[in-house]
């Protein structure tokens, strides 16, 4: 047995993907503890964004929603939502885009809209689309994670939310996105990213103990794998020990 969950090493497979010093506009729930985590072990100078105007946020505990206290109380500087768009993330100002996904497809592009059915009567209305389209058209970069399973790694999203690289190459060029796009998936079975050529999100890492038949299983159109996928390092004490405290943070505030 792991002395990890699936979760944990996927949260800190995705926190190793972040660069200290470089800006990184942050989502709320897994990308967030990501980026947290990176910002208390290998990254302290990492700068945070949050869509709520809070830039440079150096939270001591999760954020429970972009509109968490704790963000704008260790802010270098709070601004309105209109600049953190128009001034900060269209123009190209902001290195990375770290985001979820309701449903994933081959080509990255995100939905967290609706599932089943249509746009007006959908099986399952999501949460929206809040600032990730323009997060991942502008960002010089995209890291994604999100868990792997037939439901959310699907042949075709059911809407388009957030483009990735559309149906291929040149997409995001004819689109007229400035961001650079989808640079790597983080999943809880391995690491994926975009062929070069192609596009096509690659199998190229399996976290310890995960086949690739297991990630292929997990996913809902013919999974292209690397030659010798690499094998992600597991966790080091220090980064779990981090990491479970982050959690702790966010679990003791909603019984309180």
């Amino acid at each position: 047995m792991a002395d990890w969950t699936a979760d944990e090493m996927m949260t800190v497979a995705a926190a190793r993907q972040l660069r200290d010093g470089t800006a990184c506009f942050v989502g709320i729930g897994l990308p967030s503890t990501a980026a947290n985590l990176a910002r208390a072990t290998h990254a302290p100078n990492l700068v945070l964004i949050y869509e709520s105007g809070c830039l440079g946020a150096k939270p001591d505990r999760l954020p429970l929603s972009i509109g968490d206290g704790v963000l704008a109380d260790t802010a270098d500087a709070v601004v309105s939502v209109p600049e953190v768009f128009n001034y900060w993330l269209q123009p190209g100002r902001i290195d990375v885009g770290f985001l979820g996904a309701a449903q994933l497809d081959r080509y990255g592009n995100i939905n967290t809209t609706v599932v089943g059915g249509d746009y007006d009567t959908p099986k399952v209305r999501l949460p929206g689309a809040g600032g990730a389209p323009e997060i991942a058209a502008s960002c010089g970069e995209v890291v994604v994670i999100v868990r792997q399973d037939l439901r959310t790694f699907t042949e075709r999203v059911d809407f388009v939310t957030s483009v990735g690289y559309g149906t291929g190459p040149g997409d995001r060029e004819r689109l007229g996105l400035r961001g650079g796009g989808p640079r790597v998936v983080i999943t809880d079975l391995g690491v994926l990213e975009p062929d070069p050529v192609t596009r096509e999100l690659t199998l190229t890492h399996l976290h310890p103990g995960v086949t690739r038949e297991q990630a292929r299983a997990a996913t809902g159109w013919d999974l292209a794998v690397a030659e010798a996928p690499a094998a992600t390092a597991p966790p080091t004490a220090h980064e779990l020990a981090v990491l479970r405290a982050l959690e702790a943070t966010k679990s003791d505030r909603r019984r309180q």
